[in-house]
């Protein structure tokens, strides 16, 4: 791999921790694919982990809960004929996946009315808008 994949702040995906799998891809490659190994699967033990601070872990546990398999995420990457682009992008796409879910929930929107002054003025041009369409009609020219 080219290095620590960051998932937010200092917080990066360990090394040691990552299991790798290869197998024939059924993608691009022509006569290549049948002789290499080049489909990787990307394991990463989420329940057992403690790479991750706790909050983010049980965060991350939740959202992810339907992923999972026995506290396990896998991705899968096979767009590509080279192996180690493939193990890139599978890395890649693990470190965004567990950023995702392991980010803050969005501020609870704060209710707020609407201001009457835009109310009327939005009522007075759907009225405005209803007369200009009614004035287009042939009625009345008898």
């Amino acid at each position: 791999m080219s290095g620590p994949y960051v998932i937010r702040g200092s917080v990066t995906l360990p090394e040691s921790e990552l299991t790798w799998r290869f197998s024939r891809s059924s993608g691009p490659g022509g006569q290549h694919v049948n002789t290499s190994d080049s489909q990787v699967e990307l394991r990463f033990d989420l329940a057992a982990t403690d790479a991750l601070p706790q909050v983010w872990k049980d965060r991350a546990l939740e959202r992810l809960a339907a992923r999972l398999v026995g506290g396990v995420i896998a991705v899968r990457a096979s767009e590509h004929r080279s192996q180690w682009r493939n193990r890139e992008m599978a890395a890649v796409r693990l470190a965004s996946l567990l950023a995702e879910a392991t980010a803050p929930p969005p501020k609870a929107r704060r209710a707020t009315r609407i201001p009457r002054g835009i109310n009327e003025r939005r009522l007075r041009e759907k009225k405005q808008r209803g007369d200009t369409k009614r004035g287009r009609s042939a009625r009345g020219w008898d």
